[in-house]
């Protein structure tokens, strides 16, 4: 139940972007529904080697390379979905610094144990 819960937040979230950014779009729930999940599926699967991978220059920048990371990946499911646009890689970055505040924001005020 809790995975449904944080998969409607983070659809939530995705809703709410292209009202904070206007280089994002989403075409509807259902876009965003979905877009959650591939943004879900993408973040445990490819994140964890992508992190590996870069390990050495996110060292060397202190951990803000992780924000490159997110946005390309923000970027390739955009790119992956058909109905949900972002304008470029700098708008990737925004949006995906913007979708994990809203998300965190939502499941604390939402998911308490």
């Amino acid at each position: 139940m809790r995975i449904l819960v944080v998969w409607l937040i983070n659809t939530v979230a995705l809703l709410a972007l292209p009202y904070l950014m206007t280089s994002i779009r989403i075409s509807g729930f259902w876009t965003a529904l979905i877009a959650a999940l591939v943004l879900g599926l993408v973040n445990a699967l490819i994140r964890p080697i992508f992190v590996l991978l870069t390990l050495p220059v996110t060292v060397l920048t202190l951990g803000v390379f992780i924000l490159v990371i997110n946005g390309l990946l923000f970027w390739l499911v955009s790119k992956m979905l058909d109905g949900f646009y972002v304008g470029g890689f700098g708008t990737a970055i925004g949006g995906a610094l913007l979708y994990s505040i809203i998300s965190w924001a939502l499941s604390t005020l939402l998911l308490r144990n």
